[in-house]
């Protein structure tokens, strides 16, 4: 099991008055580590303001999505889901050259944003990250893209330790509308008159991608159909302790499953929320799992009100469920 790190919050050291080195932004530029430090001290960016940074890779910021809409499908866009877009509303109006900005789950080449010949952007989640705060990450891609010639990937680089974050760019009353793809077309605007190079990118990508389907009738759970079973994994907001009480106490009293032939197998945890995953036999659809969701959901709302302590069967049951649970961020 990963060992989580505390989540903190450091300040970037600034360089002392009128050694500030000229920046659009007013942040001191990125440089390598041998170079000499910006900020005129003479010595190398590494002994010097290069340490600070260095110090807030390491630093994991255990929920990054918190506080934006749908905090359950961001997690799920950016651990499960193949190929998916969501359409980003931001709190200031977007340039008069940018009609739309697209979240992604992946772009092509693992481009962490792409600025379309028609001024639009796209955004890749599922990116490796320089620092330990994703949000803070991706704010900084997509300030850039914004800016981008239009026709150009923008490249990853380690953000300003005190930039913007998601949560101070997206407007928290906009709509946020996974669209779950079969493929991954919506790469290009015209994927019937790609180039061969082009094609064979997206049949190999195509080829890759697993059946996924987001269930209509509850938040953040998403079907997938694998070659053996099919599964439901489920992204929960509840407190990780507490939905773990209330799982044991559901599978205790027989109603932890979806249906016959289906089970509740583990759970993974990801970016400080928990993901309980079942398993589906093969015949069982996305719109099969609907109503049983459904009711499930209503089961596990009177299992969360519950705050007896649990019965010596609850407590096996629910170190089962912590023995089966595997993090994935």
């Amino acid at each position: 099991m990963a060992k989580k790190r505390p989540q903190t919050k450091a300040k970037r050291p600034q360089p002392k008055d009128g050694a500030r080195a000229a920046g659009a932004d007013g942040h001191v530029p990125v440089v390598g580590a041998r170079e000499s430090c910006p900020c005129g001290s003479g010595r190398r960016y590494k002994a010097c303001h290069g340490r600070a940074a260095a110090h807030a890779v390491t630093e994991l910021v255990q929920r990054p999505f918190e506080g934006l809409p749908n905090e359950g499908d961001w997690i799920a866009l950016r651990e499960l889901v193949p190929a998916a877009t969501v359409e980003l509303h931001l709190k200031e109006p977007l340039p008069e050259d940018v009609p739309s900005v697209t979240l992604a789950t992946v772009l092509p080449m693992a481009w962490p944003a792409l600025r379309r010949e028609d001024g639009s952007v796209l955004i890749g989640l599922q990116n490796d990250t320089a620092s330990g705060d994703i949000s803070r990450d991706l704010a900084d891609t997509l300030q850039r893209a914004l800016t981008a010639e239009p026709g150009t990937p923008v490249q990853g680089r380690r953000a300003p330790g005190d930039g913007v974050r998601l949560q101070d760019l997206l407007d928290p009353e906009g709509a946020f509308e996974p669209v779950v793809h079969s493929g991954f077309e919506f790469w290009v605007p015209d994927a019937q008159n790609a180039t061969t190079e082009v094609t064979a990118s997206l049949e190999r990508a195509n080829a890759a991608a697993i059946p996924t389907v987001r269930l209509a009738g509850v938040d953040a759970a998403y079907w997938c159909e694998t070659p053996d079973k099919n599964h439901l994994r489920w992204v929960m907001p509840h407190p990780e302790e507490q939905l773990l009480d209330a799982l044991a106490r559901l599978h205790t009293a027989g109603g932890s499953s979806l249906g016959e032939g289906t089970r509740l197998v583990g759970s993974f945890r990801a970016h400080g929320l928990t993901v309980p995953v079942w398993d589906l036999p093969t015949g069982v659809t996305a719109e099969d799992v609907e109503k049983p969701a459904s009711e499930f959901a209503e089961r596990l709302s009177a299992a969360l009100a519950t705050d007896a302590p649990l019965t010596a069967d609850e407590r096996r049951a629910r170190g089962g469920l912590t023995n089966r649970q595997v993090t994935l961020s």
